[in-house]
């Protein structure tokens, strides 16, 4: 019934060996990709130890060495692949997937400019008695003390009835040149390189499931790999073979465990069998939480004042406002703006108005950073995000998520390959040669 070649072998095969191999493997692979995945993520920090002149050698390696975390840093250690690459993903997220979810003007439109208008004269209304007598008494403390008590009053109080106007202005300026003083890609870049546990939580709040899956299927990949490796080591029977397997089974575990999260993108018959990437296939789920992470930690009212502010073109910010608020404050005076205007001198009266709307271009954007408005407001972010990233091509989803270790998957690679090559020694070393 059976040929005489395989009772032959079938006799004289070590089976315990053979049986072994395949286990041994399929552990190894589940390792591998555990290990994988921690490598993947964590420590968020660079911990090791700096080398004094080693980011200077490094620095003559080739490209794929320098970008090692630990060598990248100078310093011998390690660093998660996707936080070391966080501003990297972040960049690529810009460019692949938020610049087309929204423009800046279209996220500012979301904020909803009248309600920011509403809450900065809310906010600001009470401070404006302290900001203008702060001013004149910083600028012309004799002059304000002169002043009758009517005309102080009086000063404050159309100051005070213009907030509206002045506040809608505002607004108003800022969404007109939006697209020139708000940048996007750079406010997202420094915040994944500031915080990269963000760019961590967007793949294990919504892909835990599907991490988990991939450490499971590391042991099955292993395993069935383990098997042909088995069966040609009771065959050849040299002691190089399982170290040498173990490379080759170690790095194809690491290669279908990526396969198997990313691709394909979209859904492929295969053999009569539907086969789609883990993650493309929860692109919705991915949606709405990449949007809440987005609207609540990236792309917010209170990161937006900040950078509008202190960015790279705050001064142009701070230009604009003011340029809204002087005739407010020219005005402020009222029927009595002449009198002072005469009493003071043109140029002294409009140094004084310079500098109080000056006071208030540094107010005007406070209310941007009170947080229980910019969580208010974010929601209507979050709806956006969210339905654009639903509405992205697969590939483009994929490529936002892969992004950030697509260049360093070799690394992963790496790592399986040389925990296979430990594995088949540690069988060499227990079971010796089939």
């Amino acid at each position: 019934m059976w040929p005489e070649w395989l009772r032959e072998w079938a006799n004289d095969v070590e089976w315990l060996h053979l049986v072994t191999v395949p286990l041994f493997t399929g552990v190894v692979g589940w390792l591998i990709n555990w290990s994988g995945l921690y490598m993947l993520f964590f420590p968020l920090r660079f911990r090791g130890v700096r080398v004094p002149g080693l980011k200077e050698l490094v620095s003559v390696l080739p490209r794929k060495l320098q970008e090692v975390p630990g060598l990248a840093q100078g310093g011998i250690g390690w660093q998660g692949i996707i936080p070391a690459r966080a501003a990297k993903m972040g960049s690529i997220a810009v460019d692949k997937a938020i610049a087309k979810l929204g423009t800046p003007g279209e996220f500012y439109e979301q904020l909803e400019p009248e309600k920011i208008a509403a809450h900065i004269v809310e906010t600001f209304r009470p401070e404006v008695p302290a900001m203008v007598e702060e001013t004149m008494l910083r600028e012309y403390p004799q002059l304000w003390a002169d002043l009758p008590q009517p005309v102080r009053d009086l000063i404050v109080l159309r100051v005070q009835e213009q907030l509206p106007t002045i506040a809608h202005r505002v607004t108003s300026d800022i969404g007109t040149h939006i697209d020139q003083l708000l940048d996007p890609k750079l406010m997202v870049i420094e915040h994944f390189r500031e915080d990269p546990e963000v760019v961590v939580r967007i793949f294990r709040d919504f892909g835990q499931r599907e991490l988990n899956l991939m450490v499971a299927f590391g042991f099955v990949f292993g395993f069935l790999l383990g098997i042909p490796v088995g069966v040609l080591d009771s065959v050849v029977r040299q002691p190089w073979l399982l170290p040498v397997m173990g490379v080759v089974v170690g790095w194809a575990t690491n290669l279908l465990g990526m396969w198997l999260i990313f691709s394909p993108a979209t859904p492929r018959r295969v053999l009569g069998v539907t086969v789609h990437g883990l993650f493309p296939r929860r692109q919705a789920q991915a949606a709405e939480v990449y949007a809440r992470i987005i609207a609540d930690d990236v792309i917010t009212l209170e990161r937006i004042g900040d950078h509008l502010l202190t960015g790279p073109r705050g001064d142009a910010t701070r230009y604009l406002i003011t340029t809204a608020l002087l005739p407010a404050v020219a005005l402020a005076a009222g029927p009595y703006r002449g009198a002072v205007r005469v009493v003071l001198g043109p140029d002294r009266f409009d140094r004084i108005s310079s500098s109080v709307a000056e006071r208030a271009a540094e107010r005007t954007l406070a209310p941007f950073q009170d947080h229980e408005f910019s969580q208010a407001q974010a929601e209507r972010i979050r709806q956006l995000v969210a339905r654009r990233t639903g509405e992205l091509p697969p590939p483009d989803f994929v490529d936002m998520m892969r992004s950030a270790i697509k260049e360093d998957e070799w690394m992963l690679y790496a790592h399986g390959a040389i925990m296979g090559l430990a594995g088949g020694f540690l069988h060499l070393a227990i079971f010796g040669v089939g």
